[in-house]
Parts: C-alpha cells; sequence; structure tokens
C-alpha cells in the first residue's frame, strides 16, 4: 500500500485541436456533398466558449451533419461521450439550429 495522502482525480476533456480539426474536415466535407450543394447547413466552432454549432436546412440534413461530425471526431480519438447536444430549435429561414457543448470534467 501506498503510505501518506495520495490521490488521483480521473479527468475527462476533449483536445480542443482535434476537435478544431474534426469541424475543419467536416466543413470541407460539407461544401464536396452532392446532397448538401445549394444548402443553409453550416458548423461553426467557438473554441473559447467550447460550443459547436450545427445548422440544418431541415431535420435530415442536420442528422447527416451531426453524424460527419461525429465520424470525424471519432477517427480523431475523440469520444462522442463528450458532447452534449442541446435540443434543436427554429431559426432564420425555417432552419434548424443545434447548439452543441464540450464536457470537461
Amino acid at each position: 500500500m501506498a503510505k501518506g495522502n495520495s490521490s488521483f482525480d480521473i479527468v475527462a476533456e476533449a483536445d480542443l485541436q482535434e476537435v478544431d480539426n474534426a469541424v475543419n474536415q467536416t466543413k470541407k466535407e460539407l461544401s464536396q456533398r452532392f446532397d448538401f450543394k445549394g444548402s443553409k447547413a453550416s458548423i461553426e466552432y467557438n473554441r473559447d466558449e467550447k460550443k459547436i454549432t450545427l445548422v440544418g436546412d431541415d431535420d435530415f440534413k442536420l442528422r447527416a451533419l451531426k453524424d460527419m461530425f461525429a465520424i470525424r471526431l471519432a477517427k480523431r480519438g475523440v469520444s462522442i461521450k463528450l458532447l452534449i447536444f442541446k435540443e434543436p430549435e427554429k431559426v432564420f429561414g425555417g432552419c434548424i439550429q443545434q447548439m452543441v457543448d464540450l464536457v470537461s470534467g
């Protein structure tokens, strides 16, 4: 047994650079996919606030965007469990927006 006053904490935190890379890859794929041509769909990342904003024309495109992003995160070794998806809400022009928070702790 270890002597003294020892403790350790397990911290789950996303690598912000890998999240940034996944967002950029998702943006690139979004611009190249045929089913998103002429779409208002987008993904934005606010690194300071650790928030991601997903915008889709409809529910189908929003889900497709979430799936693209999740695949990019998984390939970069970032767990999807570190994301908290808020409820989608209607915004300008009939689009649907969903906020995503990065968990740290």
